[in-house]
């Protein structure tokens, strides 16, 4: 239920962002989704790929500094509320969140948001204990059309 997402490091200067898209573009691999984080001195690049592996080592051949995470998807609610809903069984099950961020696709009526965990399998645990669908690899890239 977990997923690999990609972390890469780029200076926080112009034109350090297309270096790795301009490889991923070249190797024929689409990303589905990313985020984009930054302090003073760097950024921080979060992709989800169908094919993270061949991304990983197509963005280290090209100088990058790349690192794989797991992350959960998770199907919420797209009405008001529905995150509140989502947040609260993590609460309650005393799990931390670092970061999240959604997906670039709705589900029927559900939105996906990629979440980061102190404790993924906790996390997932608590999740399904609370009715929410956690979404694998398949049914994530099988979404996204891949």
């Amino acid at each position: 239920m977990k997923i690999n997402q990609l972390s890469v490091f780029l200076e926080n200067k112009p034109g350090q962002l297309s270096k790795p898209c301009r490889a991923l573009a070249e190797a024929g691999i689409n990303i589905l989704t990313l985020s984009l984080a930054d302090t003073q001195q760097f950024g921080i690049m979060r992709l989800i790929i169908h094919q993270w592996a061949k991304a990983k080592a197509v963005l280290e051949k090209a100088g990058c500094v790349v690192k794989v995470t797991e992350v959960v998807a998770i199907e919420v609610s797209d009405r008001p509320g529905g995150l509140a809903e989502v947040l609260e069984g993590i609460e309650a099950a005393a799990i931390n969140i670092e970061y999240m961020y959604a997906f670039t696709f709705r589900s029927g009526d559900k939105a996906i948001i990629i979440f980061r965990f102190d404790d993924p399998d906790g996390a997932i645990r608590a999740l399904q204990s609370k009715g929410i669908n956690v979404v694998g690899n398949v049914g994530l890239y099988d979404r996204a059309a891949v």
